[in-house]
């Protein structure tokens, strides 16, 4: 079932909104949709009075642990962390309160896959894939998708597809998909890819990137065969957008909840 996911984007301890193609080491090259006055923590408590579970707290560099363990204690066993996930760490992170750690970066030293280190993070959790999210976030090439790392700076070696997506589902419990060239920009979701998403993946996904109203939320449900959840971020209210409120957002997840069991109690009856 397509539902809502939410989001709690972390930069230099800040929750913000930012063009993701924009994300790199210079700060002159930076472009914020949105910088919150409010915590980590604040978000964190909205979605749980909620129950808006899978959504992610992601730490854009440097800086922001302290802001995602604040939102994790808010509401421990809720919501995933990613950025800058480890073999290290990771198991810390879920003593600190994640549900699940997302890793991406981690997977692609010197920007090349290592099936070693996807290793190495499960048993670091025990063995649990249950309690890892796999992050492909990727860029357009032609007619592919790559997966990009280093905040969506650097092209890896793998390419999101069919064959990707099965070797890494063998290891997590799902993935996140940023489409990096459309975040932020409120220009309409990657039709394609969430088509393809919807057809290829073995595990639950969430797509990323250039959602801008509610009607997206149809969209994915409708291309993905409500295979893939979505994420709003730039176009929701209550990160200063002005395409979707929140309680929508909300309602919308609740009406396909009922519309759901209702049709699942026709097919037991049949």
């Amino acid at each position: 079932m397509t539902r809502f996911r939410p989001c709690i984007d972390l930069h230099c301890g800040q929750v913000k909104q930012i063009v993701g193609g924009t994300l790199n080491e210079s700060s002159s090259d930076l472009k914020t949709n949105y910088v919150s006055l409010q915590s980590s923590s604040y978000f964190a408590k909205r979605y749980k009075n909620n129950q808006l579970t899978g959504g992610h707290v992601i730490m854009l560099g440097p800086g922001n642990e302290d802001a995602a363990r604040e939102a994790l204690s808010t509401w421990p066993g809720g919501l995933q962390v990613g950025g800058g996930i480890n073999e290290n760490n990771a198991k810390q992170w879920i003593e600190d309160g994640a549900e699940k750690v997302i890793v991406t970066s981690y997977l692609f030293p010197e920007a090349k896959y290592s099936q070693s280190r996807l290793n190495a993070i499960l048993g670091a959790l025990d063995g649990d894939r249950s309690k890892l999210v796999i992050d492909l976030s990727c860029r357009k090439q032609g007619d592919l998708w790559v997966v990009a790392m280093n905040k969506w700076q650097t092209l890896t070696d793998m390419e999101v597809n069919q064959e990707s997506l099965e070797l890494l589902g063998a290891y997590c419990s799902e993935f996140l998909i940023h489409a990096a060239d459309n975040e932020g920009l409120q220009q309409g979701i990657d039709e394609d890819l969430v088509k393809c998403l919807g057809a290829w993946c073995p595990r639950p996904v969430t797509y990323a990137g250039g959602a801008r109203s509610l009607n997206d939320l149809e969209k994915v449900r409708e291309l993905s065969a409500s295979r893939v959840d979505l994420t709003i971020g730039s176009a929701l209210d209550i990160f200063g957008g002005d395409g979707v409120t929140f309680e929508n957002c909300v309602s919308w997840n609740k009406q396909r909840e009922q519309r759901d069991r209702r049709y699942m109690k026709c097919e037991v009856a049949i």
